[in-house]
């Protein structure tokens, strides 16, 4: 069955980047099959949606998210990385979670972004203590029932948690040390049979509409095997590959301790860095580290308000684009976001740049992060000859704005009112593969209401769990808080990023 948009202003995100004053678009299935003026509608048409006054444009991608963390909106004061995951991936493991947590929280951040006109998401999914096939189960299901487009990777670290960090093991007392001993953790073969059951059941379902990913969540929380071994099956199925790299400067300091290089160059060395990585954040790193980041052909995940937030620093934009590399952007968690609005990312990332670079010529423009935020999203996720075009043949997944909201009047600059003004107020339409999900602020897929009610509900068993959690990590934070100043007295090469503390 098709459908026609009529008489709508296109922004076609093509490689010309065109713009279409007024014309149609014909979709058939899940794909876009024509686009221009005065399109007939074919017999049998199941819609015809007039778009008279809206802009039409391929949805949004959040390219880097973590699921788990959609119920701590709000619930965190801030505090530096190494303090923060305490309050969220407990290292003593000891706070299981059931099936229908994952669930809802899954499905309660893709309402929201549903509404603000996200339709893709990499979802970097962590689990409490260890994955399951149930709770795995529960995100894709999640993902499947609302209809958006999503790919989701498993982040499960396999290291003891003082083997993440410098010089913390000789911090910590002989209690806590014994107890992070006795955490669960997985083998490498556990999890990478996990991983090959995960890809057997979920890869390409919903229509195609779901994809898995792979992650290590970063370099210094698995070991140098299972880094080789995802990569391996990365490259075997085509996959994307999560890891966050350098995103603070303890980081860095880990990296000269531990590895007698950065993080980026021990990756590289191992020949681990290459065109399916998604190298996330990307700060405190140096002319060395881009070089090879450019070299790998990786792309990298900028999330300027979650750098900003727990204070990791500024990515140094311009140097990475420059070399030629890759820029996608994402929220990441909705505990260092406190939403899922690519809008306001996208507009926090051009800001950025005002300040870390004095050459104002070479501050990005609004195209430059739009074309981030939507080309540079279908790229990361493998899926650029799928997505984030408005052309025959790309996948319908669409966003209709109302040009006569606030953000659009006066309409100056349709480009830069869309990275400045809009908020995700203006949006009226999400489709996703052809299906309207979400049309004037109502979610057509599930039943909004009965599953607001129901995570109320849930948020009461939660918060037990967050009591624990708290309590595990004011007992550990002392040992964290030492760990850090001596990081900060440690000297490091200069990098590109402007925090040097």
């Amino acid at each position: 069955m098709s459908i026609l948009i009529k008489d709508a202003r296109i922004l076609t995100f093509d490689t010309d980047d065109r713009e279409l004053s007024q014309a149609d678009v014909l979709i058939e299935g899940n794909k876009i099959i024509a686009v221009g003026p005065n399109i007939t509608p074919p017999p049998g048409t199941l819609e015809v949606i007039e778009a008279r006054g809206h802009l039409l444009m391929p949805g949004l991608i959040n390219s880097h998210l973590h699921s788990p963390a959609n119920f701590l909106k709000g619930a965190l004061d801030d505090a530096p990385l190494e303090i923060f995951m305490l309050f969220e991936v407990p290292p003593m493991g000891d706070t299981p979670e059931n099936g229908r947590i994952n669930y809802l929280r899954t499905i309660l951040g893709a309402i929201e972004m549903l509404k603000l006109g996200v339709t893709s998401v990499h979802d970097d999914a962590f689990f409490n203590p260890t994955p399951t096939q149930e709770n795995i189960d529960a995100i894709m299901s999640a993902y499947a029932d609302v209809g958006m487009r999503a790919t989701v990777a498993i982040d499960q670290p396999n290291l003891i948690e003082y083997d993440k960090y410098p010089y913390l093991k000789e911090l910590l007392p002989e209690k806590e040390i014994a107890a992070m001993q006795s955490a669960p953790r997985q083998s490498d073969r556990e999890l990478l049979q996990i991983y090959s059951d995960f890809i057997e059941r979920w890869h390409g379902q919903a229509n195609g509409r779901l994809h898995c990913s792979t992650s290590c969540s970063a370099p210094q929380r698995v070991g140098r095997e299972y880094l080789l071994a995802l990569t391996d099956l990365s490259q075997r199925h085509d996959l994307p590959f999560n890891i966050h790299i350098l995103e603070t400067r303890l980081q860095r300091v880990l990296g000269q301790e531990k590895f007698g290089k950065s993080l980026i160059q021990y990756v590289s060395d191992l020949g681990a860095l290459d065109e399916r990585k998604v190298v996330i954040h990307s700060i405190w790193i140096d002319e060395r580290d881009v070089s090879a980041m450019a070299q790998s052909g990786c792309v990298v995940c900028h999330n300027p308000i979650s750098n900003l937030k727990i204070g990791s620093g500024i990515m140094p934009y311009e140097a990475i684009r420059d070399a030629g590399i890759p820029i996608c952007i994402g929220t990441d968690e909705a505990a260092v976001d406190d939403s899922s609005n690519m809008w306001l990312a996208g507009k926090q990332a051009a800001l950025l740049s005002r300040i870390s670079s004095s050459d104002w010529e070479r501050w990005p423009k609004a195209p430059e992060i739009l074309k981030c935020i939507i080309n540079g999203g279908a790229k990361s996720l493998r899926l650029a000859d799928r997505i984030g075009v408005i052309a025959p043949g790309y996948e319908a997944d669409l966003i209709l704005l109302d040009l006569n909201s606030i953000a659009f009047t006066p309409l100056n600059n349709i480009r830069r009112q869309l990275l400045f003004c809009e908020t995700g107020a203006s949006v009226r339409m999400t489709m996703v593969a052809g299906q309207v999900v979400m049309r004037d602020g109502k979610l057509l897929t599930i039943d909004e209401d009965s599953i607001r009610a129901e995570i109320v509900e849930a948020m009461k068993e939660s918060k037990k769990n967050l009591k624990q959690i708290n309590d595990h990590a004011e007992r550990l934070m002392p040992f964290y808080n030492a760990m850090l100043k001596r990081s900060a007295r440690t000297a490091i090469e200069p990098v590109l990023g402007d925090r040097q503390l």
